[in-house]
């Protein structure tokens, strides 16, 4: 593996690959909101990128390019 790719934290086995975008500064105020409030909620740690994750899978399904 290289730097930055790895499996993830939660044992699911999916190759994460590190990548970087660049957002708006209250999108990613937003997201630092959301993993606060998923880790207090779910009671496990959530990251900002946990929560981009999400969001960009729940996008493609949306779309049709993953299931």
């Amino acid at each position: 593996m290289t730097k930055g790719e790895g499996e993830d934290t939660h044992g699911h086995g999916e190759e994460l690959r590190r990548c970087s975008v660049f957002l708006e500064a209250e999108h990613i105020e937003h997201l630092d909101e959301l993993a606060k409030e998923y880790s207090r909620t779910l009671g496990q740690r959530w990251t900002r990128s946990a929560v981009l994750r999400l969001a960009v899978g729940d996008f493609l399904t949306k779309i049709g390019r993953i299931t």
